[in-house]
């Protein structure tokens, strides 16, 4: 007797597949997504990296973060019990334990801890430890505790899908292969690989009748990708993962495949992120944009954009209040003929951000060394920072540059810093942490989330402001202090708005509108407080000065003044003393942060990190930020930036060249040392850049070649 089956079904073991449809081959889709993790391709589970944070520690010195709060100190001392009699070493770092030993300590006593062990404990007494993952167990019965849920909280991170492997997929998409791959391990290629899968892919004259349109498309797709450099990313790659220069990219790729005419492009700083080499590949793409009968508007200060432009608008005089003015708008050759143009003096070179006289010398013993960094792409690679100096990082995109600077050494020295309880990049070890106070990474952040934080309050120079406000007879009078010319707290404070001086009014399934208080018409304050002037003026309308305004009207405050002269020097003297830190852009909030730090006067030594300080920074501005970075260094700080502007990196004491290339084939030190030494390594992209702006014949006394 035969039997038949209707169903796409296996004889031997009975696994019943579905009938192969693209619905289940999307993880996006309930019915192709993994059950167990819903197409996350992660689950939240207990994080062992989170647990014990530093593996470095042994059990002694409280390897296990969790019960070194007083809280649960006996699980600690019932651990010690329980390893003493297990014959399990708690005097060792955790990282060197065996792997019985963990399984030990993470599974409890019902875990196997060796057979030896297992033979002396069943020689003694019997001793029960429940084990770290048994602790937590006990803890989930609590959960109804406020506490405990943030205590839970605190140590779970998202793990792999045990089902799929990460893949998203459930397991009959999984199943089904092509040119024998399954479309999980298709999707983990890099761009680069999943165009020689695709050309080299033979299939027979029916499946290529079949698939041809597709496949062609496939291509296609995967050609736009490589045109905008970047075939180094894996195809399922999270877009979360990305690069700002990267998503924009992708973006463009997406528009070419599109072929779109008649459309108007609008890109803001394109070249954000962008190596020197892959800003002529970007240039490559926006002109064929244009070629296909489309209008290209890039907002843009990258001078080799401005060169290929076909009309350019320049915007000023100045900035803030000083600006908002056509200055020119044409072609490039009658822009650099436009003598109150700034933007062409520099093209012109009447203005030039200049090569330092001499390069600051890196001192042998001063130095923070990191050894074996392998987290993502990095090659098991040693990097020295040298201390006191402005080093800059360089590389082209994905040559590692991020996962080094922020994964391994940010996140090492805040940890050797007791500053850091989560997971730290691959590296074997750190040394030099104790010649640095401290380690702040200055980022393009907001300095606040709400209207009420703004540029003055995060100096700290609103204090003296209001004391000098307090310090008036009026206020005397009416028995008004220095709180209450706060729009922070409760007291002189609109409690209409809160001191925001603007109401959110909810618009249901619209976006909120933010509309000026009606009660204190947008100036924060009760009335009693408002009719308080000093030298004539009040706190709203001191507020509504601009930095340079408030230089002069404050003359004769030495304490606003010196946090306040710092703004005006690194080129935000247009800035509204009052003005939301929400309006602010990532460059401007950036430079605030430096200029906390600069107005601060404690005798610390430290490493401040930055990613892409220049980021929309017009040439002016890149010149006041390196006089910024030159007080800093002057205060002995030491400067470590990750960056791409050419004139930042000439200006560098020290560079730290990555790559040659991106995704698997960076993550190496392709050069080492001066700008002079590095422009002279042929495998540097960034070396041969370089060339362009440097005297190469200059005599170099200090730096080394290639690494």
């Amino acid at each position: 007797m035969h039997e038949f089956s209707e169903r796409f079904e296996c004889r031997p073991c009975g696994i019943q597949y579905e009938i192969p449809q693209p619905r289940l081959f999307s993880f996006n889709n309930p019915f192709g997504a993994c059950p167990t993790c819903h197409g996350f391709g992660n689950v939240i589970e207990l994080d062992m990296n989170l647990v014990v944070p530093d593996q470095t520690k042994s059990i002694q010195q409280n390897a296990i973060e969790p019960w070194s709060k007083p809280h649960y100190r006996a699980q600690l001392v019932e651990l010690k019990r329980a390893a003493k009699a297990y014959d399990v070493r708690t005097d060792v770092p955790w990282a060197k334990l065996t792997d019985e030993e963990r399984r030990f300590i993470v599974e409890g006593s019902d875990g196997a801890a060796g057979a030896e062990a297992a033979r002396r404990a069943a020689e003694g007494p019997a001793v029960r430890y429940e084990g770290i993952k048994g602790f937590f167990r006990w803890l989930e019965k609590k959960k109804y505790k406020v506490h405990v849920r943030v205590f839970l909280s605190r140590y779970r991170g998202y793990l792999t899908c045990p089902d799929c492997g990460g893949a998203r997929l459930r397991r009959e998409a999984r199943d089904v292969r092509v040119g024998e791959r399954t479309i999980d391990a298709v999707s983990a290629l890099t761009v680069r690989q999943a165009e020689a899968f695709f050309a080299a892919l033979e299939l027979s004259e029916k499946e290529t009748a079949i698939a041809d349109k597709v496949l062609a498309e496939i291509r296609r797709r995967l050609g736009f990708l490589r045109d905008v450099g970047l075939d180094y990313l894996t195809l399922d790659r999270l877009s979360s993962t990305l690069s700002g220069g990267e998503s924009q990219r992708i973006n463009l790729a997406t528009s070419l495949g599109s072929a779109l005419v008649d459309t108007l492009y609008v890109l803001d700083e394109p070249s954000i992120g962008l190596h020197s080499r892959d800003n002529e590949r970007l240039i490559a793409i926006l002109r064929k944009l244009r070629d296909q009968g489309n209008t290209v508007l890039v907002v843009e200060h990258d001078a080799d954009m401005i060169k290929v432009a076909d009309t350019v608008v320049d915007m000023g005089l100045g900035a803030g209040e000083q600006g908002g003015r056509v200055i020119y708008s044409g072609t490039l050759a009658g822009l650099m003929n436009e003598p109150r143009s700034l933007t062409a003096k520099y093209l012109r070179d009447e203005l030039a951000i200049p090569l330092p006289a001499t390069r600051r010398k890196p001192v042998p013993t001063q130095k923070i060394r990191i050894f074996g960094a392998s987290e993502h792409n990095l090659k098991d690679i040693d990097v020295d920072i040298p201390l006191g100096v402005l080093t800059c990082v360089t590389g082209v995109s994905g040559s590692g540059k991020s996962t080094l600077v922020h994964e391994v050494i940010y996140a090492a020295l805040k940890r050797a810093k007791g500053d850091w309880d989560r997971r730290v990049g691959a590296h074997d070890k750190l040394e030099g942490a104790e010649l640095v106070s401290n380690v702040v990474l200055v980022d393009q952040n907001p300095i606040g989330r709400t209207p009420r934080s703004n540029p003055v309050t995060y100096l700290k120079a609103f204090d003296p402001i209001r004391e000098l406000f307090a310090s008036t007879k009026d206020a005397r009078a009416r028995g008004l202090t220095a709180s209450h010319f706060s729009f922070n707290v409760p007291g002189g404070r609109c409690e209409a708005c809160e001191g925001e001086g603007e109401v959110k009014v909810e618009m249901q399934f619209l976006a909120d509108v933010f509309v000026p208080c009606d009660q204190c018409e947008g100036k924060r304050f009760k009335p009693q407080v408002l009719e308080v002037k000093y030298r004539g003026r009040g706190v709203d309308q001191v507020l509504d000065m601009t930095v340079r305004e408030a230089l002069t009207f404050f003359s004769s405050s030495p304490k606003v003044l010196r946090r306040l002269q710092v703004l005006d020097e690194i080129g935000l003297g247009y800035l509204r003393l009052g003005q939301p830190a929400t309006t602010l852009s990532g460059g401007e909030a950036q430079r605030i942060k430096i200029a906390a730090h600069l107005s601060s006067t404690t005798g610390d030594r430290i490493l401040y990190i930055l990613d892409e300080p220049t980021t929309g920074l017009h040439f002016d501005d890149i010149a006041k930020l390196l006089a910024a970075f030159r007080k800093l260094l002057q205060a002995g700080h030491s400067l470590l930036v990750i960056e791409h502007n050419l004139d930042v990196i000439k200006t560098a004491d020290w560079l730290i060249d990555l790559g040659p290339e991106g995704g698997e084939e960076g993550g190496d030190v392709v050069a080492i040392g001066t700008p002079e030494n590095v422009a002279l390594v042929e495998a540097s992209h960034t070396g041969r850049y370089l060339r362009d702006v440097l005297a190469i014949g200059r005599s170099n006394a200090y730096g080394v070649g290639r690494a």
